[in-house]
């Protein structure tokens, strides 16, 4: 039975970030009754909850927002190539605002378990304030880097100062002038961190375990005829995004990386290292992800580029990768990072020469020495992709916890659907075309594709939905084939699972987290199963129609 007090959807939503929220705004418009529940106190996801200064987009903004609604298109004016979080966050709530989306979220709502029903076919969900929420269908838009994780440090309670992760970051303004600082941590989160604060604080401490490849941003502001001429060309930006890919404007060079001469290659990085954005990366020899040669000859480029840029031949050395090459991880995009070790006020400690031995009331203590502190930063990443999910008591069948199924690594089908846990769909899920591209760009691609999916489902009255176990066999090992392909297969990276912060994932077995075949192929393929008839998924179910507001459009349901 259907329960007409407001407790039961046929939709419910997690996460009212990117994906969530444009999730519900295709459910809106089909009149289906769905809310979205979000632990936060407001909407925006990442860039809610990240407001750590220098914290913005690393892909250009025109690419990052929206493309569904062309009034939306034409009336936004991003202020920077690159946009900064309470830009980013202002955008998003203008979205909510604009179609009315707000209404239909839940705030301070966090899920602590979801169980499958396996009599009435619906999950049942216990909220933290004891409520219990039932729907037909449980969509997850939660954030694949949402959970943050802590070194494992002796003595952390103790230090008297402040103190706390990047995503933790004040949402009050946090006075630096003449305070010493300490940020652990030189990933994404922390090279944008520092050369953000270098200049603003008294002096500041970098505690590097393993130091990444970066290279420049290079963002710059978009004037009024600048912005006209982008919402001009909106379909070229959106189509070449569509065939690259990482999802982004910059296209792989296709002429082979041996087949030009050194001078050319230098060349193209020259150009490229000044050019805005991924292009360093995503616009160079498509051989310098897989040819481990190439990738030497061109991370000695960036080296060198490094030793320019930083006067101090012994720091400029420490700040050099050894463990990996360039580009076959995430590469953090920076302003002013490695000049900011040319500041008299900026010191940096290699955790590799001198460990942390533990946390003091005043500050830190390496194996070298002790170092006073009025505020520590970690900067120490995610539990990336599944954190989300573990963090939620999720049941399948037979009581089967998606933890339990995961303990060593995702297994999904098409990185949407789950075997033993039907009527859960995820359009941004692990091993989806989302984790692995500019995230906006695939999450539409997710939410159209989970959306058209629905409405299959609701048109032919089915009530239970469940990914084949041949099917999901059959495409963890496509993804894990796609990762043999590519170098970075051997990189500590959270695209293979590594966080040393993370008990069971440390170095070891790599988990095959995203989907990195491209953009493209990702694309083709889930259209492929869905003008099959959604090959690989078993619906089930007998239509009842019912009139109740509860379900919407007198929609199909038990």
């Amino acid at each position: 039975m259907i329960d007409k007090t407001g407790t039961h959807y046929e939709v419910v939503v997690i996460g009212a970030g990117v994906a969530g929220i444009y999730q519900i705004k295709r459910l809106v418009d089909l009149g289906v009754n769905a809310t979205v529940i979000e632990a936060a106190s407001g909407l925006g996801g990442t860039w809610y909850s990240n407001r750590y200064p220098g914290a913005r987009f690393d892909s250009e903004s025109y690419t990052y927002g929206f493309s569904f609604s062309r009034e939306l298109l034409d009336e936004w004016h991003w202020k920077e190539h690159f946009s900064a979080q309470p830009e980013n966050l202002r955008y998003l709530n203008h979205v909510a605002d604009k179609f009315d989306l707000r209404r239909h979220m839940q705030f301070n709502c966090r899920v602590e378990a979801a169980h499958f029903d396996e009599v009435e076919n619906i999950w049942r969900l216990r909220i933290h304030d004891g409520r219990t929420l039932t729907c037909r269908f449980l969509v997850m838009g939660l954030g694949l880097l949402s959970i943050p994780t802590l070194p494992r440090l002796e003595g952390m309670d103790s230090f008297k100062g402040r103190s706390f992760h990047t995503f933790h970051w004040p949402h009050e303004k946090l006075d630096l002038s003449d305070k010493k600082v300490a940020v652990i941590g030189t990933g994404a989160t922390g090279i944008q961190v520092i050369g953000e604060i270098a200049d603003k604080v008294g002096h500041l401490t970098v505690f590097q375990r393993r130091p990444n490849w970066s290279a420049p941003l290079n963002n710059g502001p978009i004037s009024e005829a600048e912005m006209a001429a982008i919402r001009a060309r909106y379909d070229e930006i959106f189509a070449t995004c569509a065939r690259t890919p990482g999802g982004f404007v910059h296209e792989p060079d296709r002429r082979g990386f041996y087949e030009v001469s050194r001078e050319e290659r230098v060349a193209l990085w020259d150009r490229l290292y000044r050019t805005p954005g991924f292009a360093i990366w995503l616009a160079n020899f498509r051989e310098i992800f897989m040819d481990e040669k190439a990738n030497a000859e061109f991370s000695e480029y960036i080296a060198e580029r490094i030793r320019q840029r930083v006067k101090d031949p012994k720091v400029a050395e420490k700040l050099i990768p050894r463990d990996h090459g360039f580009g076959v991880q995430r590469v953090p995009m920076e302003t002013n990072y490695f000049e900011a070790y040319n500041r008299d006020n900026v010191e940096l400690v290699d955790l590799g020469e001198t460990p942390l031995v533990r946390v003091t009331e005043t500050g830190l203590r390496t194996s070298e020495r002790d170092y006073d502190f009025d505020i520590i930063v970690y900067a120490t990443g995610f539990d990336a992709i599944t954190g989300a999910y573990d963090r939620i008591d999720i049941r399948g069948t037979g009581g089967l916890t998606l933890r339990e199924k995961w303990k060593d690594g995702p297994s999904t089908y098409l990185g949407i659907f789950i075997h033993g846990f039907p009527n859960l769909i995820m359009p941004n899920g692990p091993q989806s075309g989302s984790a692995s591209t500019n995230y906006p760009r695939g999450i539409e691609t997710g939410v159209n594709w989970c959306t058209d999916f629905l409405e299959h489902v609701w048109a032919h009255g089915y009530t239970r939905v469940e990914a084949t176990q041949q099917a999901e066999d059959a495409w963890t090992a496509h993804v894990a084939d796609m990762y043999a392909m590519m170098l970075m297969r051997r990189a500590k990276s959270w695209f293979t699972g590594y966080n040393s912060n993370v008990p069971g994932h440390e170095e070891g077995r790599i988990r095959h987290m995203i989907y990195n075949g491209g953009a493209p192929k990702y694309v083709n393929r889930i259209n492929k199963v869905a003008a099959a008839g959604y090959d690989g998924i078993e619906l089930a179910g007998a239509p009842v129609q019912v009139s109740s507001p509860a379900l919407g459009l007198g929609r199909a349901a038990s």
